[in-house]
């Protein structure tokens, strides 16, 4: 288990800067959430060779987190089987440039869109935030904004957004992105990047106007942060209930 810093993924693995590589599988993990019932967790496949550990952590939380990277028509069902509640799709469904609307319905009407999560991670250009794909270094044309999360919230039950150039680097989030998701988004939306403090928590829940959900990484003191701790979190997130 690794939390790494979004703008170094790439091609070349020398570039590729990680906070903290864990000593404890993805399984442990899992386990915490589960007790805790935390839902909706995302196991992220990031390359090759991960399939045993995302198997084992889901069979530690079946139904209870949601599984992506490299996720496509042929695999999702099995995905689901293995005990994933969602399973998350960006790049084949996002390529050359756009959307693939057609695998994008070939793949709601496979496993049904209430079991389907889009993966808008997102950088910024000049004239608003982009969708990026290939390990966050491509910029497609799709812009994030009203009209376009919209028309993608008719094939799926939920959206992921990261903020890709200030994932991991625990400086706070990007505040105009959660506005705008809070503002925009039809339908349940979970924003990551950046978040370094409780009170990051706190503004996403104002900001997005208690509809945007925050995934907490790098600042976490079970992912070797200072920042928040995991109690606080459970804590806060009981309250909301």
């Amino acid at each position: 288990m690794k939390q790494i810093v979004g703008g170094t993924l790439g091609a070349d693995p020398g570039r590729l800067q990680t906070n903290f590589v864990s000593d404890r599988p993805a399984s442990w993990y899992a386990e915490l959430y589960r007790r805790d019932g935390l839902k909706g967790g995302h196991v992220i496949m990031l390359g090759p060779g991960n399939e045993t550990e995302a198997r084992a952590a889901l069979r530690a939380y079946p139904g209870g987190l949601q599984i992506g990277g490299g996720v496509n028509l042929e695999n999702a069902p099995g995905w689901l089987e293995a005990g994933a509640s969602h399973v998350i799709v960006t790049s084949w469904v996002f390529r050359d440039g756009g959307v693939d609307w057609a695998r994008l319905s070939q793949l709601a009407d496979a496993i049904g869109k209430a079991r389907l999560v889009l993966d808008l991670s997102c950088r910024r250009r000049a004239e608003g935030y982009f969708v990026v794909t290939d390990r966050w270094q491509r910029f497609t044309d799709v812009a994030i904004s009203q009209e376009s999360l919209q028309k993608l919230a008719a094939w799926c039950a939920e959206f992921l957004v990261h903020a890709v150039d200030v994932e991991g680097l625990c400086r706070g989030i990007d505040q105009e992105l959660v506005t705008s998701l809070g503002q925009w988004s039809p339908i349940p939306t979970t924003y990551a990047g950046g978040a370094s403090s409780l009170a990051d928590l706190e503004a996403v829940t104002r900001l997005g106007r208690g509809r945007i959900d925050l995934t907490i990484g790098s600042a976490l003191d079970i992912f070797g942060g200072k920042g928040v701790r995991y109690e606080e979190v459970v804590a806060f997130n009981r309250g909301l209930a």
